[in-house]
């Protein structure tokens, strides 16, 4: 098991309702991170990074089944040798619409996939997405690992979960706007710090409909401690993570061994 992992976030800037250029641009910037950083293998993109919140035509944007997206993350997995979290796509399953992250390995194998359990009221995702059930783990150079998207953050029942499975380390494709900075760097030390585990949570940049995205893609460690941050333009973000943190954080602090569920068990 290797213990220094190198991650790249893809801080794109998403063209609403452009899916050819959106494609395009996430493989440039795909190609782009692998020959600036040779020793990448993990690389992840921001949310509906295919379409934007173009929601009032979604369905006519959405990929039918994931089918090109799973075709393009699987080519590119393979041909960079990387671990590809593809941020999140509309993905159109059954006549719904589902936001969805697909997870590749370098052999270009799906290893997991993912769909937004929680809709983001404030911009009418619930009338127009048709949430997931299921959470997903995978594994990453044989460390267990698990996503999230955007505002599921906001539900620390939902990482805990994770945690509890044995994730050590989290992602989290978003596209999470101004004015809620404060919110979003805050939520995701709240997430690393009470599941001592790294986040790598990769946001979007750019103006969609006159919404702007702040982008200040995040990498924190189990301590809490901000390893690596973007600015707001678009960018790729890169660090290195120890998971042998991870394993000495929770030896110190060991939060798992005396969690009490059966106090605060909700019933609902």
């Amino acid at each position: 098991m290797a213990s220094k992992l190198q991650v790249a976030l893809l801080q794109m800037d998403v063209f609403i309702g452009d899916v050819e250029r959106n494609y395009e641009q996430a493989a440039h910037l795909i190609s782009q991170a692998k020959q600036e950083q040779p020793t990448i293998k993990v690389i992840i993109l921001p949310e509906l990074w295919n379409t934007g919140f173009q929601l009032d035509q979604i369905k006519q944007l959405a990929d039918q089944d994931g089918h090109r997206t799973k075709q393009f993350l699987a080519q590119l997995s393979k041909q960079h040798d990387v671990y590809i979290v593809g941020g999140s796509v509309a993905e159109l399953k059954e006549d719904q619409v589902l936001n969805t992250t697909y997870v590749y390995d370098p052999t270009g194998a799906q290893i997991a996939n993912y769909s937004k359990v929680h809709l983001f009221r404030l911009m009418n995702e619930e009338k127009h997405l048709t949430p997931g059930n299921d959470t997903s783990l995978f594994s990453v150079e044989e460390t267990t690992a698990g996503s999230i998207i955007c505002y599921d953050t906001r539900f620390p029942e939902l990482s805990r979960k994770l945690a509890i499975s044995g994730a050590k380390m989290m992602f989290v494709p978003a596209q999470w706007p101004h004015p809620r900075l404060h919110h979003w760097r805050t939520l995701l030390m709240a997430r690393a710090i009470e599941n001592q585990m790294y986040v790598i949570a990769c946001n979007r940049s750019g103006v969609s409909d006159n919404t702007h995205f702040f982008g200040h893609s995040l990498v924190i460690d189990p301590w809490g401690e901000v390893i690596a941050e973007a600015s707001e333009e678009e960018t790729i973000l890169y660090a290195e993570i120890d998971l042998h943190l991870v394993d000495d954080v929770r030896a110190k602090i060991p939060v798992f061994q005396d969690r009490r569920p059966e106090i605060y068990k909700i019933e609902e």
